[in-house]
């Protein structure tokens, strides 16, 4: 250090006794703890001192939702209702952790108690409205979003959820327009991104949802689901094996993007691949046991690979799922009687005994009438 880093001030003789400088220390930042976890529990010694505090209570509680710890979030807000049971601000902390914790008819109470107690904030109805919208309550949603907006007009969560439900609806040109909305008032949102790409490309127009694809990658280049809406779009387009190449990396990404596995086992059925077509698309039905074509795809590729007794646990579902379709019920007598014939003696059934009724029993010829001879008088 010099004298022209201390010019002007009242210290100049300290320029001539500057002490030896010392060597620069990197911090190791993997040793930094930081985030909402870390600062819960920075908490603990507060809250251990003043148990009664509420305030501190509620913002760990809050701390420990934003860290994704919902259930001791819940304890934080149950301990602190005990004390101060007419705070608005509790119910709705409470509400959004029965949220987190997938409980919808929990958190609505919890919301309803929060606005009773005069929780007035635009983050209420938005809440309600998800929940709603998870509980696949449409209408409901649509009006405490609707409610949102009036008190909120700029809030892009709104707009998102409001697309979602009108998604949801079948009324694929409102919810696009929503998402749109949505988007220019957060255009770094890869999730907003992910449904209008989605979308679009449900709706057959893929060159509008690469667009919103390729922009959401530039965002979040791990995101399983916007590789699948790339690769999506590629397929619509007539790039097969291009698509192929993004529905993989999706998977490698998220395993729980069910439809890449989806298209990828389709892919596999026009490959005749049925090992294959097993690995992902019994992956897939897991996920979504309704997809079209996959169950009886997945069937005959267990079928083919001789793995006859999941292959009649397909089937049965298939005929469950088709009740009186003969083509199903006759493929589960025919792999039935197969697998039976593959077990070995100890393990098959014993032949079934059905009931038949007894032959009937012919009555004995007439026996010829005796002689009737004359008796003497």
């Amino acid at each position: 250090m010099g004298c022209w880093a201390l010019l002007g001030s009242l210290a100049l003789p300290a320029c001539q006794t500057t002490p030896a400088e010392r060597p620069d220390t990197l911090v190791n930042l993997a040793t930094v703890q930081s985030g909402p976890r870390v600062q819960a529990d920075e908490l603990n010694g507060a809250i251990a001192r003043e148990p009664r505090n509420t305030a501190l209570l509620a913002r760990r509680a809050t701390l420990r939702l934003a860290a994704g710890q919902p259930r001791a979030a819940l304890a934080d807000v149950v301990a602190a209702l005990q004390i101060d049971d007419a705070d608005a601000g509790l119910y709705f902390l409470q509400a959004r952790a029965f949220r987190a914790l997938g409980q919808l008819p929990d958190a609505l109470a919890a919301a309803r108690q929060a606005a009773d107690r005069g929780f007035t904030g635009p983050e209420l109805p938005l809440m309600v409205g998800e929940t709603h919208l998870a509980a696949r309550n449409y209408a409901a949603a649509l009006d405490n979003l609707d409610r949102t907006l009036r008190l909120d007009p700029d809030q892009p969560a709104a707009l998102f959820y409001k697309g979602l439900a009108y998604a949801a609806t079948a009324d694929t040109s409102t919810a696009v327009q929503y998402l749109q909305d949505a988007l220019a008032r957060n255009p770094r949102e890869p999730e907003i991104l992910h449904q209008l790409a989605f979308l679009l490309n449900a709706w057959r127009i893929p060159a509008d949802a690469a667009r919103y694809a390729a922009l959401g990658l530039r965002l979040d280049t791990a995101s399983g689901l916007l590789h699948y809406d790339y690769g999506r779009h590629l397929e619509l387009q007539g790039q097969p094996d291009s698509a192929l190449w993004y529905y993989r990396r999706a998977l490698a990404l998220d395993t729980t993007v069910y439809r890449a596995d989806y298209r990828l086992g389709l892919a596999a059925a026009k490959a005749r691949r049925p090992a294959v077509i097993i690995q992902h698309l019994t992956r897939a039905l897991r996920r979504n046991p309704r997809l079209p074509q996959a169950r009886a795809l997945l069937a005959e590729a267990l079928e083919t690979q001789n793995r006859l007794p999941e292959a009649i646990a397909q089937y049965r579902l298939l005929v469950a799922e088709n009740p009186g379709n003969p083509h199903w019920t006759f493929k589960v007598w025919k792999i039935g009687g197969k697998a039976q014939a593959l077990l070995p003696d100890s393990l098959r059934p014993a032949p079934r005994n059905y009931y038949r009724r007894p032959a009937p029993v012919r009555p004995l010829p007439i026996a010829p009438l005796p002689t009737l001879t004359p008796s003497a008088r």
